[in-house]
């Protein structure tokens, strides 16, 4: 047998955004297993 472990990361850069925008961000409904990291 033989395994196959990807790791899969998309990163998006918002460079200008207002308390709006991180809220929207916070709402998304995203599956299992998707971490989302929000640095400010």
């Amino acid at each position: 047998e033989q395994f196959e472990r990807r790791h899969h990361k998309r990163l998006i850069d918002i460079l200008s955004s207002s308390s709006d925008t991180v809220d929207s961000l916070m709402q998304l409904e995203l599956p299992s297993g998707v971490d989302v990291e929000i640095k400010v």
